[in-house]
């Protein structure tokens, strides 16, 4: 299993939004390998593959995704819901999609540490089904509905604000 569609390079903390843009990429990426890895387990041909996709998606989704959505969450969110009714109801949606994908995310990543444990592939499936749609349909209302938006309202001020945070956030220091 590869990775598809991913960037070889990512912009970098001056470009906040693009880079948020970037990440929906690889989430988009890493839901099309944790797919085909739902669909490759038990396949003892498969195995030593499944083992290396497995820790890339636990990986990204317990750690990338879940920093993505606080840098979304933390940032860029209040700076936004502030400026309209309509934007504050699409926040508000955002953020309800994103406790859910973390809620079914939790119950895959369960499964997926102890593959061997997994006794219903078919529950399994459906909510990684379940997990990828979300992730794809929120995606697209993030691209097309709410990063345009913030495009067109941010300052550079709050967008060198932003891109600080995301990098505190990870750890990497960032003049901005």
């Amino acid at each position: 299993m590869e990775e598809k569609g991913l960037p070889e390079t990512l912009p970098g903390f001056d470009q906040p939004l693009a880079l948020l843009r970037a990440c929906h990429t690889k989430i988009l990426a890493h839901c099309d390998l944790l797919e085909q890895l739902v669909t490759n387990l038990g396949n003892a041909d498969k195995e030593q593959e499944n083992r290396g996709a497995s820790r890339q998606v636990m990986n990204y989704f317990s750690t990338s995704a879940r920093l993505h959505h606080q840098d979304e969450e933390n940032q860029l969110f209040p700076l936004m819901m502030r400026q309209s009714l309509k934007l504050a109801d699409l926040v508000h949606g955002l953020k309800q999609e994103h406790r859910e994908l973390d809620a079914l995310w939790e119950s895959i990543a369960t499964a997926l540490k102890r593959p061997q444990d997994i006794t219903d592939h078919a529950a399994l499936a459906d909510r990684v089904h379940a997990f990828c749609e979300l992730n794809r349909r929120h995606v697209k209302r993030e691209n097309m509905e709410f990063l345009p938006r913030a495009e067109s309202s941010l300052s550079n001020r709050q967008l060198q604000d932003i891109g600080a945070a995301m990098a505190a956030r990870r750890g990497v220091r960032h003049d901005g």
